[in-house]
């Protein structure tokens, strides 16, 4: 009878121990936003509250005049400071999201502070509005970590929002100035940063200047929410599984190691997580016509034939209307998206040899060229396996 019920114990704990050990192993980690891949001209005008407020009225009063909606990163002290403001960017349809409690630096705290000071953000503006802030986080500073986007994601807020336009009103400078940093590096797909505290003192100035100016060349404006639904019309997105690599997802859908670590802002292509949702960056359209014809042979792949001819596999198949990549037949006959008749001419080249602690992501960095090119050029199947005293040619 003991024993059945100790064993039945040591089932119990095993079991309560294996499921935290699985929310902690596929707990996503917060995606990093600073901008949208997309051909569509939208762009998301963003305000921080992290005390006073001073501004909020006006600004609102503009966006109301301009029928836009905006999105604002209120900390928890501002939100208790003056709730009737948070309530009033609420009720015009703005879009609020979590900005900390206290406005400290995330990287400098423990996972425990980041998660304490998230909920009691959360508490203080969902007590005043009703909504909750997440999935929507910027970080104080606009500082963070890989420490800091785990303990984000684990906290709920699966989207970590910086910025593509910082206006640096913060500092006062001139309304002239904040709108010429807008309207001089508006892309397709921006956020801009922007503050609504008495230091911005001429940002209600600026924006009417920043909105017209955005409309003329054919902005639409749309909150960080709207904003990360047009990331699908230049990609689609992936959620990590176990065993994944950035080389493997790569090849899957035909794109570089560094067009999906530049989609993502990632800052080492070597660190991925089981979970992590990654945007795959869509191909440029190559018209046909201007291709080459090739014919298929025994033993070729659509990944041998993009590298032959320096093309992607997604490029070769849009252009052959191919639904499945991996099945191609001898004899059939490919465009080659390319404007040139020949394979291209090789680049000037010199070589490197492999020290201990090095990755091809960080010799990549070191000579500004991508992680593909390194590997295309020395044929090396498998990006994250190189070993020391390797000589590598760097293009």
């Amino acid at each position: 009878m003991y024993k059945k019920r100790g064993s039945l114990k040591i089932i119990l704990t095993l079991l309560l121990l294996l499921s935290i050990f699985s929310s902690q192993v596929f707990a996503a980690e917060s995606q990093l936003v600073s901008k949208v891949n997309t051909s569509t001209k939208v762009i998301a005008l963003t305000f921080d509250d992290g005390d006073d407020g001073k501004n909020i009225t006006k600004v609102l009063q503009i966006l109301t005049d301009n029928k836009i909606k905006a999105t604002f990163f209120i900390t928890g002290k501002a939100a208790k400071a003056h709730p009737d403001l948070i309530g009033n960017i609420n009720a015009q349809g703005s879009l609020i999201g979590n900005h900390s409690y206290a406005h400290p630096y995330f990287t400098s705290l423990t996972y425990t502070q980041i998660i304490d000071e998230l909920a009691l953000c959360e508490a203080a503006i969902k007590n005043i509005t009703g909504r909750t802030t997440k999935p929507y986080f910027r970080p104080p500073y606009g500082s963070y970590n890989t420490a800091v986007l785990k303990a984000v994601g684990d906290a709920g807020y699966g989207k970590t929002i910086r910025w593509t336009i910082d206006t640096l009103d913060w500092k006062g400078i001139s309304a002239v100035e904040i709108t010429q940093k807008v309207l001089n590096n508006a892309v397709p797909g921006s956020i801009v940063l922007m503050h609504v505290g008495s230091g911005a003192v001429n940002t209600p100035t600026a924006l009417p200047g920043i909105i017209s100016g955005l409309r003329a060349k054919g902005y639409q404006f749309v909150t960080v929410a709207q904003l990360l639904t047009y990331a699908s019309s230049s990609g689609t997105t992936y959620v990590v599984q176990s065993g994944d690599t950035l080389w493997g997802i790569s090849r899957k859908y035909g794109v570089t190691v560094q067009q999906i670590v530049t989609a993502n802002n990632i800052t080492n292509a070597n660190l991925i997580n089981v979970g992590q949702v990654l945007i795959i960056p869509g191909i440029s359209s190559v018209n046909p016509t201007t291709g080459i014809k090739y014919t298929v042979r025994a033993g070729d792949t659509l990944w041998g034939i993009s590298r032959k001819y320096g093309v992607t596999v997604q490029q070769i198949a849009s252009a052959n209307n191919i639904t499945n990549v991996s099945l191609i037949h001898i004899g059939q006959v490919l465009t080659i998206p390319t404007s040139t008749s020949q394979p291209p001419a090789p680049t000037s080249q010199t070589q490197y040899t492999v020290k201990a602690g090095d990755t091809l992501w960080s010799i990549a960095q070191r000579y500004g060229v991508t992680v593909q090119q390194i590997v295309t050029l020395n044929n090396i199947p498998n990006a994250n396996l190189i070993y020391v005293n390797q000589v590598l040619l760097i293009p």
